[in-house]
């Protein structure tokens, strides 16, 4: 879950669906529990917010209903002064019947207690009312919320069949209102040898960003012989994979570290989906979020002849063996091409011609950098 901009405003991830899932199970479970035996209710879902929980909430009650979906609307009456409510949609006769009424949001409780006189005056047996979220700092009635799934702040929030201006509803999670990120914060990508640290080292200057290098990171830790480091030694040493937890911590404290600065080149960093999944989600909660992916594009033969030719002086011995490049290149576009489609699906990616001079890739990312 990363952050979202609706219209002029910003979201950022607050309750995961499987949360609102859990949420939802347990409310149908209680009403069904307080049912006396036999008795078949009639849920009306108030729209347009409720369609999504009223959906899952009907999925997951146990027992016979029947269903309804009204909405609240007004109308001049026969005097000017005069506004009156009804519910549109309401057909069925309620006399002698227990209705519930369904609402994905209470706040003040305005709108529900018109809503609750409306219902009040058709001869129930027994009216209650269920909500998904409810905010008792601002609820201002003294009305009767039977079944209350989650009470939460007064913080606007959208999702889950909530919107702000008419966009948001479709989104499985809820999100709330925070700031504009401030941060420009950058993934760089590139294959062995495309020039990826060199760039960065330009880049950093040019837009005053903090680099973190996830091998630098690591040989600091290392070296320093912190907990992470010592942890992920370990695991090296044993000759296991560093696992995903210990490498996303090193890269928060680093941003821990900087936490004033004007945003952040990820280099090396995330590699996998999970960890773009975890960079994302930890960038969220501080009201940040990744701008762009860039990526420098070369094509592999060419590469192969660069990482040849540097390998003359490098000292590096996996830059001497093509079978060994080849492999470095399968390993990179493999992941790559996960990440790719990640960052693709949030408009995010931007591919970069990698052939030229220095001078003229730092131009070519600059460009991007400056839409960001």
């Amino acid at each position: 879950m990363s952050i979202i901009n609706l219209h002029d405003l910003y979201f950022k991830p607050f309750i995961k669906k499987e949360e609102i899932q859990q949420i939802v199970k347990q409310l149908a479970y209680q009403v069904k529990q307080d049912l006396p035996k036999g008795e078949i209710p009639i849920f009306v879902g108030i729209l347009n917010g409720c369609f999504l929980f009223a959906a899952d909430f009907i999925r997951e009650f146990q027992g016979n209903c029947e269903v309804s979906f009204v909405k609240l609307a007004s109308y001049s009456g026969t005097k000017s002064t005069e506004n009156v409510k009804e519910l549109v949609g309401l057909n069925e006769d309620l006399t002698d019947r227990t209705v519930i009424i369904l609402e994905d949001i209470i706040d003040t409780g305005a709108t529900l207690q018109e809503i609750y006189n409306i219902f009040r005056d058709k001869n129930v047996k027994q009216l209650k009312v269920a909500s998904l979220f409810f905010k008792p700092n601002v609820f201002k009635k003294e009305l009767p919320i039977d079944y209350i799934g989650k009470s939460i702040e007064d913080k606007f929030i959208i999702g889950y069949g909530l919107d702000y201006n008419g966009l948001g509803r479709n989104y499985p999670e809820i999100f709330q209102l925070t700031t504009a990120p401030k941060m420009k914060n950058i993934v760089l990508f590139g294959p062995p040898g495309a020039g990826k640290g060199t760039q960065a080292e330009f880049l950093k200057d040019m837009y005053n960003l903090v680099h973190i290098s996830t091998g630098d990171v690591f040989r600091f830790n290392i070296k320093n012989a912190t907990e992470l480091g010592l942890l992920a030694k370990k695991y090296m040493d044993e000759g296991d994979l560093v696992p995903d937890e210990v490498t996303i911590n090193m890269l928060k404290a680093e941003v821990e570290k900087n936490a004033n600065a004007n945003g952040f080149i990820f280099d090396g960093f995330p590699r996998t989906e999970s960890q773009a999944e975890a960079l994302d989600a930890f960038l969220a909660d501080k009201g940040e979020q990744i701008n762009g992916m860039v990526a420098l594009e070369v094509p592999e033969d060419l590469l192969v002849e660069r990482l040849l030719e540097r390998g003359k002086t490098s000292g590096r011995a996996d830059d001497t063996d093509e079978g060994k490049i080849r492999n470095r290149f399968n390993e990179y576009n493999t992941k790559t091409a996960i990440l790719k489609d990640y960052f693709a699906e949030q408009n995010k990616y931007y591919g970069i011609n990698g052939v030229g001079s220095i001078a003229e890739i730092t131009k070519r990312i600059a460009e991007v950098f400056n839409k960001l």
